[in-house]
């Protein structure tokens, strides 16, 4: 089969030179096309980042303490209100806290409603601060 492959790329005279690395790969190259685009290995890009590729930015997270703390206030803000009969989620929250912390070596039980009220709190301040990093950076990258 080898013989044969050897005679099939010399006779492929049109085309250029051939040459036959191994018995099961041909590779033909050509002197008459040529590729109008020079192959480039991402890895190796002049320095874009210190020498290291990334796919991403290198402040990808672009923190910004002004978006923790105004997240922060903007969520303790309205979960302080006393709108769950007469108590705020934030006072209901901290008190369980304190009621778990009173038999301390042991945990929350699954009926106590402290899963409820640090769910429900942790919710709304990781949504407060997700949107408040949207709407923070798109408007400083002026994006509306």
């Amino acid at each position: 089969m080898a013989a044969t492959m050897a005679t099939a790329s010399s006779t492929v005279v049109g085309l250029g030179t051939s040459s036959l690395s191994s018995p099961n790969k041909l590779n033909l190259s050509s002197a008459f096309l040529k590729s109008p685009v020079t192959a480039r290995n991402p890895l190796k890009l002049a320095q874009v980042s210190g020498g290291k590729f990334t796919c991403f930015e290198r402040d990808w997270l672009r923190r910004d303490l002004n978006v923790i703390g105004f997240g922060l206030i903007g969520w303790i803000a309205p979960s302080s209100i006393p709108a769950i009969n007469g108590d705020s989620l934030t006072g209901l929250f901290f008190s369980s806290i304190g009621t778990e912390l009173a038999h301390f070596p042991t945990g929350p039980a699954l009926t106590s409603p402290f899963w409820l009220w640090l769910v429900c709190w942790h919710l709304g301040l990781f949504l407060s601060l997700t949107f408040g990093q949207i709407g923070f950076k798109g408007r400083t990258e002026k994006y509306f």
